[in-house]
């Protein structure tokens, strides 16, 4: 059975941060932080994180930060400190607060931008990234969509009411998923307080996409996807994604290249944006390119 534990880091302005901890600190291994997309928790990455701690012949310690105003961390009463440069530095306050000098980081959606925006400000910092469904170019129509979700939830009377809604919203983007999964996925989007059901983020969180808009794309982050142009790389696609298309992750692979770096590339069949890192497989490929990552002796 491996270790978790819950820790509060405090931010640079005070709020709390919630870490969830698995692993043993005294692992040898690189340790690995999960950071996962806009709205979304710590909790997405129980299943790889158990899966990487537990691991007989590499035990790994593995930290997956809430952002601030999601899952158990304090809400920010600006809500316009809901953004890329406020979140990197509180990753940054996390890394230093529980003193991870340098490891594999797995960024989800706005989790690999920050990792894009961490290997420019703190290289050292970074031993290897997993993006997962994330690219220099977001693809309009998936910001659009959504836009059209983030703080504009229904409120469900139960769980099970709360799958169907999310099944309804993400159904044709993860065909495969069954009862179960729409289940235990809404008991990740929601939490009881109160009596009743509230979403795990601040709604608030919707004024981070304020400005999105499909006839003004956002720039290309070609610049901040350079920064990590010497760490070893495994970007992840949802064959469904509309936010990574596949012409994005051609042209990640190609200026990968032209550093003499290869890429890892794995797309996942019936998943959308963005892909679950449930399953066995997914979670085997992704232990083994982590592996990879550690140095010699490392382990």
């Amino acid at each position: 059975m491996t270790v978790l534990a819950d820790h509060y880091v405090t931010a640079q302005d005070g709020l709390r941060l919630h870490v969830r901890e698995h692993g043993a600190r005294t692992a040898t291994a690189l340790p690995v932080v999960c950071l996962p997309g806009l709205a979304r928790t710590a909790a997405d990455f129980d299943p790889l994180a158990a899966a990487l701690a537990g691991d007989a012949d590499r035990p790994r310690r593995v930290l997956a930060l809430d952002y601030r105003g999601r899952g158990l961390s304090d809400h920010d009463r600006d809500p316009d400190r809901y953004s890329i440069p406020v979140e990197l530095d509180d990753v940054g306050a996390v890394l230093t607060a529980r003193a991870v000098a340098s490891a594999v980081i797995v960024g989800t959606s706005r989790g690999g931008l920050i990792a894009m925006a961490l290997a420019a400000v703190r290289p050292t910092a970074i031993a290897g990234v997993v993006l997962n469904d994330i690219g220099p170019v977001i693809e309009p129509q998936g910001l659009m969509r959504i836009k059209s979700y983030v703080g504009k939830l229904p409120q469900p009377h139960s769980f099970a009411e709360g799958a169907d809604i999310l099944r309804r919203l993400f159904g044709a983007q993860f065909p495969r998923l069954g009862e179960a999964d729409w289940f235990a996925s809404a008991r990740r989007n929601w939490c009881e307080r109160d009596g009743r059901l509230v979403v795990t983020y601040d709604p608030r969180l919707a004024r981070a996409l304020a400005a999105v808009d499909p006839d003004h794309p956002l720039p290309p982050l070609w610049p901040q996807f350079d920064a990590l142009g010497q760490v070893p790389m495994m970007v992840i696609r949802g064959a469904n994604s509309d936010i990574l298309s596949v012409a994005t992750l051609a042209a990640m692979r190609a200026r990968r290249r032209e550093t003499m770096r290869e890429t890892t590339i794995m797309e996942i069949a019936d998943q959308g944006h963005a892909p679950l890192l449930a399953e066995p497989e997914t979670i085997a490929r992704i232990a083994a390119f982590i592996a990879a990552c550690d140095p010699a002796g490392g382990a």
